[in-house]
Protein backbone atom coordinates (compact mmCIF):
# COMPACT_ATOMS: atom_id res chain seq x y z
CA UNK A 1 0.00 0.00 0.00
CA UNK A 2 2.92 2.52 1.01
CA UNK A 3 4.26 1.51 -2.77
CA UNK A 4 1.50 2.50 -4.21
CA UNK A 5 0.67 5.54 -2.32
CA UNK A 6 4.13 6.48 -3.68
CA UNK A 7 3.59 5.67 -6.80
CA UNK A 8 0.42 7.97 -6.90
CA UNK A 9 2.54 10.91 -5.59
CA UNK A 10 5.22 10.47 -7.72
CA UNK A 11 2.43 10.41 -10.65
CA UNK A 12 0.62 13.57 -9.65
CA UNK A 13 3.91 15.52 -9.54
CA UNK A 14 4.82 14.19 -12.93
CA UNK A 15 1.48 15.86 -13.66
CA UNK A 16 1.77 19.14 -12.63
CA UNK A 17 5.45 19.32 -13.67
CA UNK A 18 3.82 18.90 -17.29
CA UNK A 19 1.89 22.05 -16.54
CA UNK A 20 -1.53 19.34 -16.10
CA UNK A 21 -2.52 20.78 -13.21
CA UNK A 22 -6.33 19.51 -12.69
CA UNK A 23 -5.46 15.65 -13.33
CA UNK A 24 -2.55 16.36 -10.59
CA UNK A 25 -5.07 17.92 -8.57
CA UNK A 26 -7.42 14.96 -8.84
CA UNK A 27 -4.83 12.51 -7.30
CA UNK A 28 -3.65 15.24 -4.79
CA UNK A 29 -7.04 14.98 -3.45
CA UNK A 30 -7.47 11.10 -3.23
CA UNK A 31 -4.48 11.02 -1.28
CA UNK A 32 -5.29 13.52 0.90
CA UNK A 33 -9.21 12.83 1.49
CA UNK A 34 -9.11 9.21 1.20
CA UNK A 35 -5.76 7.60 2.10
CA UNK A 36 -5.22 10.55 4.92
CA UNK A 37 -1.59 11.23 3.63
CA UNK A 38 0.06 14.09 2.25
CA UNK A 39 3.33 16.10 1.92
CA UNK A 40 4.02 19.82 2.41
CA UNK A 41 4.85 20.48 -0.89
CA UNK A 42 1.52 18.14 -2.82
CA UNK A 43 -0.30 20.76 -0.20
CA UNK A 44 1.33 23.93 -1.63
CA UNK A 45 0.20 22.67 -5.04
CA UNK A 46 -3.03 22.01 -4.14
CA UNK A 47 -3.17 25.72 -3.38
CA UNK A 48 -1.84 26.84 -6.41
CA UNK A 49 -4.03 25.07 -8.33
CA UNK A 50 -7.01 25.68 -6.93
CA UNK A 51 -6.23 30.07 -7.22
CA UNK A 52 -5.41 29.45 -10.74
CA UNK A 53 -8.87 28.44 -11.01
CA UNK A 54 -9.56 31.18 -9.15
CA UNK A 55 -11.46 28.71 -6.38
CA UNK A 56 -9.81 30.79 -3.59
CA UNK A 57 -11.84 29.37 -0.54
CA UNK A 58 -10.65 26.13 -1.37
CA UNK A 59 -6.64 27.59 -1.85
CA UNK A 60 -7.07 29.25 1.34
CA UNK A 61 -8.31 25.76 3.20
CA UNK A 62 -5.67 23.94 1.51
CA UNK A 63 -2.66 26.78 2.84
CA UNK A 64 -4.20 26.78 5.88
CA UNK A 65 -3.65 22.73 5.96
CA UNK A 66 0.30 23.56 5.04
CA UNK A 67 0.51 26.46 7.54
CA UNK A 68 -1.94 24.02 10.38
CA UNK A 69 1.84 21.75 10.61
CA UNK A 70 4.41 23.96 8.97
CA UNK A 71 3.73 27.61 10.56
CA UNK A 72 6.08 30.29 8.38
CA UNK A 73 5.84 33.90 8.10
CA UNK A 74 5.73 33.39 4.27
CA UNK A 75 2.49 31.64 4.12
CA UNK A 76 0.51 33.66 6.58
CA UNK A 77 2.03 36.54 4.23
CA UNK A 78 0.34 35.05 1.11
CA UNK A 79 -2.62 34.41 2.37
CA UNK A 80 -3.27 38.29 3.50
CA UNK A 81 -1.96 38.96 -0.20
CA UNK A 82 -4.38 37.05 -1.55
CA UNK A 83 -6.85 38.52 0.61
CA UNK A 84 -6.33 41.82 -0.02
CA UNK A 85 -6.30 41.19 -4.04
CA UNK A 86 -9.66 39.43 -3.55
CA UNK A 87 -11.37 41.63 -1.21
CA UNK A 88 -11.60 39.13 1.36
CA UNK A 89 -12.11 39.69 5.10
CA UNK A 90 -10.33 37.94 7.91
CA UNK A 91 -6.51 37.62 6.68
CA UNK A 92 -4.94 40.68 8.12
CA UNK A 93 -1.03 39.05 8.98
CA UNK A 94 0.12 40.02 12.38
CA UNK A 95 3.26 38.69 14.46
CA UNK A 96 0.87 37.88 17.42
CA UNK A 97 -0.84 35.28 14.95
CA UNK A 98 2.34 33.47 13.60
CA UNK A 99 3.47 34.09 17.69
CA UNK A 100 0.55 31.94 18.56
CA UNK A 101 1.14 28.93 15.99
CA UNK A 102 4.86 28.51 17.66
CA UNK A 103 3.75 28.51 20.87
CA UNK A 104 0.99 25.68 20.01
CA UNK A 105 3.51 23.57 18.10
CA UNK A 106 5.24 23.00 21.54
CA UNK A 107 1.84 23.12 24.01
CA UNK A 108 2.44 19.32 24.83
CA UNK A 109 5.75 19.52 25.87
CA UNK A 110 5.60 22.77 27.73
CA UNK A 111 2.46 21.54 29.79
CA UNK A 112 4.66 18.54 30.53
CA UNK A 113 7.03 20.70 31.73
CA UNK A 114 4.53 22.54 33.97
CA UNK A 115 3.19 19.12 35.26
CA UNK A 116 7.05 18.16 36.00
CA UNK A 117 7.20 21.39 37.96
CA UNK A 118 3.67 21.13 39.77
CA UNK A 119 4.52 17.80 40.90
CA UNK A 120 7.99 19.19 42.53
CA UNK A 121 6.62 21.79 43.84
CA UNK A 122 4.04 19.80 45.59
CA UNK A 123 6.72 17.20 46.38
CA UNK A 124 8.58 19.54 48.29
CA UNK A 125 5.43 21.63 50.36
CA UNK A 126 4.14 17.84 51.43
CA UNK A 127 7.80 17.01 52.71
CA UNK A 128 8.09 20.07 54.63
CA UNK A 129 4.60 19.35 56.12
CA UNK A 130 5.38 16.00 57.10
CA UNK A 131 8.76 17.41 58.58
CA UNK A 132 6.22 19.72 60.71
CA UNK A 133 8.75 22.81 59.17
CA UNK A 134 6.94 26.00 58.38
CA UNK A 135 5.34 27.13 54.74
CA UNK A 136 6.01 30.61 54.13
CA UNK A 137 2.31 32.20 52.98
CA UNK A 138 4.12 33.68 49.94
CA UNK A 139 5.07 30.51 48.95
CA UNK A 140 1.97 28.79 49.81
CA UNK A 141 0.45 31.98 47.33
CA UNK A 142 2.90 31.56 45.20
CA UNK A 143 1.63 27.78 44.31
CA UNK A 144 -1.44 28.46 44.04
CA UNK A 145 -1.05 30.86 41.40
CA UNK A 146 1.20 28.12 39.86
CA UNK A 147 -1.81 25.47 39.81
CA UNK A 148 -4.23 28.15 38.59
CA UNK A 149 -2.18 28.98 35.86
CA UNK A 150 -1.41 25.28 34.70
CA UNK A 151 -5.43 24.97 34.64
CA UNK A 152 -6.05 27.78 32.48
CA UNK A 153 -3.29 26.78 30.21
CA UNK A 154 -4.75 23.05 30.13
CA UNK A 155 -7.85 24.04 29.50
CA UNK A 156 -8.49 27.56 27.75
CA UNK A 157 -5.39 28.21 26.37
CA UNK A 158 -6.18 27.20 22.61
CA UNK A 159 -5.95 29.14 18.68
CA UNK A 160 -9.39 29.08 18.52
CA UNK A 161 -11.39 27.54 15.66
CA UNK A 162 -12.12 29.74 12.34
CA UNK A 163 -13.98 29.30 8.97
CA UNK A 164 -14.09 30.09 5.25
CA UNK A 165 -17.41 31.30 3.70
CA UNK A 166 -18.61 28.67 1.38
CA UNK A 167 -21.41 29.84 -0.83
CA UNK A 168 -22.05 33.37 -2.23
CA UNK A 169 -24.34 36.25 -0.78
CA UNK A 170 -24.70 34.25 2.73
CA UNK A 171 -26.48 36.67 5.49
CA UNK A 172 -24.62 37.15 8.47
CA UNK A 173 -27.38 37.99 11.28
CA UNK A 174 -27.50 39.67 14.65
CA UNK A 175 -28.98 36.84 16.57
CA UNK A 176 -29.45 33.42 15.17
CA UNK A 177 -32.58 33.18 13.73
CA UNK A 178 -33.73 34.03 10.20
CA UNK A 179 -35.90 36.57 11.45
CA UNK A 180 -33.14 38.65 12.95
CA UNK A 181 -31.59 41.77 11.50
CA UNK A 182 -29.11 41.26 8.84
CA UNK A 183 -25.34 42.78 9.39
CA UNK A 184 -24.23 42.48 5.67
CA UNK A 185 -24.23 39.69 3.25
CA UNK A 186 -20.45 38.58 2.18
CA UNK A 187 -19.47 36.22 -0.22
CA UNK A 188 -17.39 33.79 -1.08
CA UNK A 189 -13.83 33.12 1.24
CA UNK A 190 -13.96 35.44 3.95
CA UNK A 191 -12.35 34.17 6.75
CA UNK A 192 -14.30 34.73 10.32
CA UNK A 193 -13.45 33.55 13.99
CA UNK A 194 -15.76 31.22 15.51
CA UNK A 195 -16.67 31.74 18.83
CA UNK A 196 -19.39 29.47 19.66
CA UNK A 197 -22.56 27.69 18.01
CA UNK A 198 -26.40 27.43 18.59
CA UNK A 199 -28.54 24.67 16.92
CA UNK A 200 -27.51 25.29 12.99
CA UNK A 201 -25.63 28.38 13.57
CA UNK A 202 -22.10 29.40 14.37
CA UNK A 203 -21.49 32.95 16.73
CA UNK A 204 -18.99 34.53 14.84
CA UNK A 205 -16.66 37.38 14.85
CA UNK A 206 -17.47 40.15 12.08
CA UNK A 207 -15.36 43.29 11.74
CA UNK A 208 -15.43 43.79 15.75
CA UNK A 209 -19.29 42.94 16.38
CA UNK A 210 -20.73 39.30 17.36
CA UNK A 211 -22.97 37.90 14.69
CA UNK A 212 -24.37 34.63 13.26
CA UNK A 213 -23.86 32.38 10.21
CA UNK A 214 -25.40 28.88 9.44
CA UNK A 215 -23.37 26.17 9.48
CA UNK A 216 -24.21 24.64 6.27
CA UNK A 217 -22.06 28.38 4.67
CA UNK A 218 -19.46 27.79 6.63
CA UNK A 219 -16.17 25.54 6.22
CA UNK A 220 -14.01 24.97 9.45
CA UNK A 221 -10.48 25.13 9.62
CA UNK A 222 -8.03 22.46 9.96
CA UNK A 223 -6.26 22.76 13.77
CA UNK A 224 -4.03 20.50 12.94
CA UNK A 225 -3.75 18.24 10.16
CA UNK A 226 -5.25 14.77 11.11
CA UNK A 227 -3.21 12.64 8.52
CA UNK A 228 0.07 11.03 7.84
CA UNK A 229 2.67 12.27 6.62
CA UNK A 230 4.50 10.92 3.26
CA UNK A 231 7.58 12.38 3.48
Amino acid sequence: MAQSTTEKLTRADSLYNQHQYTQAFTIYEQLLTKQRVYTPQMLLKMAYVQEGLQRYTQSMYYLQLYYSKHPSRSILKKMEEVGLQQHLQGYEYTDWDFFKTQFHKYYDKILELLLIGAVVFLTILVRRWVKKKPIAKQTQGTFLVYVAFLFFYANFLTLGQQGLILNANVPIMTAPSAGAGLVTTAGVGHRVNIVGEQDIWYRIEWKDQTAYIRKNNLLLLPQPLSVQKLF
